[in-house]
């Protein structure tokens, strides 16, 4: 944790959420509520705080900064790595997204963006609909008793870094032209690695390699060839898998959803309700 309290006589922070145990790499995230006022200690990610609920008065200290604010649902303050600072205030409660540095810098290469001046300027009270987005979506992923596919936490990550390069006064997506697909080539290669992969974790870094492309320019160009984003496809494809081996009626239904990549049959079950539909157990009773 790099918050810490600083009134000995109230309570810490409480961690309401958490991504801890859930294999997340490059992205990070904890809802916390806070009592009273905190120390932002250094660290090797940028942060993104976005507050939530109602309205909290605060004074936030950062990189020689000082800003006295009425914070409100949906505001949010960016910590860039390296920055110490501090909060002084009452009760609240936020989401802390933290994203790898080495990812950010990665981004900003990916889009021709100078990697040394990505997003180092703290920000306070900013607002931003596509970076909200981002945060909601990882928000209801911590609020999942059942976890996506690791590919769709890798997936937000990025999204996030691609937004912090972008810098928060740019609109649409940076670095891809209008029109821009992935060859013919670089599709099929894509089908057969997650075809014949599908029952293991993929990531978008092998992906990425597999098309020859960095991870910024695979999910956007991804997305404009396949008409869905990389973690959505992946799903659909396992969802295929798992419904093809419980249509066979030769395994049980715990071991075809490990042969179609899900962590256990929880997933599976919930990811066939929401591309297909239907329950396995439907599925399974269709079979001759």
């Amino acid at each position: 944790m790099d918050i810490q309290h600083r009134q000995s006589h109230e309570e810490g922070p409480q961690t309401l959420l958490s991504s801890e145990g859930r294999g997340w790499k490059s992205l990070e995230a904890d809802l916390l509520h806070v009592p009273g006022g905190v120390s932002i200690h250094a660290s090797m990610r940028h942060r993104v705080c976005m507050h939530f609920g109602r309205a909290a008065n605060t004074i936030a200290h950062c990189d020689s900064l000082r800003h006295r604010r009425t914070q409100s649902h949906g505001d949010f303050d960016v910590v860039p790595a390296g920055l110490e600072g501090r909060v002084d205030g009452g009760h609240r409660t936020f989401l802390r997204l933290m994203v790898a540095s080495e990812l950010v810098q990665q981004v900003a290469h990916d889009l021709d963006r100078d990697p040394d001046k990505a997003f180092l300027r703290a920000k306070f009270k900013e607002r931003d609909p596509q970076l909200e987005g981002i945060a909601w979506a990882i928000k209801a992923e911590l609020e999942s008793d059942v976890p996506s596919d690791q590919l769709y936490a890798e997936s937000l990550g990025t999204a996030l870094a691609v937004r912090l390069v972008a810098g928060l006064d740019l609109q649409g997506r940076p670095g891809i032209r209008g029109g821009q697909a992935l060859s013919t080539h670089q599709r099929k290669r894509l089908r057969d690695h997650i075809e014949s992969h599908i029952d293991q974790p993929l990531t978008l870094t092998d992906l990425a390699a597999v098309a020859g492309l960095s991870v910024s320019h695979l999910k956007a160009l991804f997305r404009c060839s396949f008409g869905m984003p990389v973690h959505q496809y992946v799903i659909r494809r396992r969802v295929e898998r798992a419904k093809q081996l419980l249509l066979s009626g030769a395994i049980p239904m715990s071991q075809a959803a490990l042969e179609a990549g899900f962590s256990h049959q929880s997933h599976m079950a919930r990811c066939m309700r929401q591309v297909l539909g239907v329950t396995p157990g439907t599925i399974a009773k269709l079979r001759a």
